[in-house]
């Protein structure tokens, strides 16, 4: 069931009879707008017209439009930095698994979805509110990752800078949309354990890795 709202007119606080738009039905079409066009695109009637319902059926889900984009953030923050949180402190037998644990963010989009990563930031150069929404959701990214170093036995410091490089470089290879086939990045898997671990990973943990992030890969 909706919420009824006090302060818009009562035709608008009652689900009209025909609409099948569910809550989350507004998010993920509001979703699909922010990044296909950025945050100016998301508007109330053209959701509406997209949905195929009424305009006055939003409001039975979300009280304006300020409040589904807060809602955006919030799915944002529920899936990509939860995704990176909850990967990083998985048990990991050595830091090569917990590193491996990290990539599958970057290879399975169903755990971490970079177009909205990419469609977050653009939003945050016109918002001083959302800039500082991302700010805090890096520290909390970078801060598991180094959580998860410091379990392998490195120090402070070295765990902070590796987090530092580990997660930062994937935000740039996003950016650059280099577009890189999954053959090539598995291709990459050894030496990228070796440059973020300062260890080297023996063939056969190269190989089983590679065989976890292949089965995880979702285009």
């Amino acid at each position: 069931m909706g919420k009824p709202l006090t302060d818009v007119p009562y035709e608008q606080a009652v689900p009209p009879a025909h609409t099948k738009a569910t809550r989350l039905d507004w998010l993920l079409a509001a979703q699909e707008m922010l990044l296909a066009d950025g945050v100016e695109s998301v508007k109330i009637l053209t959701l509406a017209k997209r949905l195929g319902v009424a305009r006055a059926s939003f409001y039975w889900h979300f009280l304006n439009r300020t409040e589904l984009l807060e809602a955006l953030l919030e799915r944002w923050r529920e899936t990509n930095t939860q995704a990176i949180t909850v990967q990083a402190g998985l048990p990991s037998a050595s830091i090569f698994e917990g590193v491996i644990h990290i990539f599958e963010c970057w290879v399975d989009r169903t755990l971490y979805e970079p177009r909205l990563d990419f469609a977050i930031r653009e939003w945050a150069r016109r918002s001083e509110e959302v800039r500082r929404q991302v700010d805090i959701a890096d520290d909390t990214r970078v801060e598991a990752v180094k959580q998860l170093y410091l379990r392998h036995g490195y120090d402070e410091q070295d765990a902070f800078i590796r987090a530092r490089v580990l997660y930062f470089m994937q935000i740039g290879y996003n950016a650059l949309e280099l577009g890189e086939s999954i053959e090539t990045r598995m291709g990459y898997i050894g030496d990228y354990l070796r440059c973020f671990t300062g260890r080297e990973p023996s063939e056969r943990e190269t190989q089983q890795f590679i065989a976890i992030l292949r089965a995880r890969s979702v285009p």
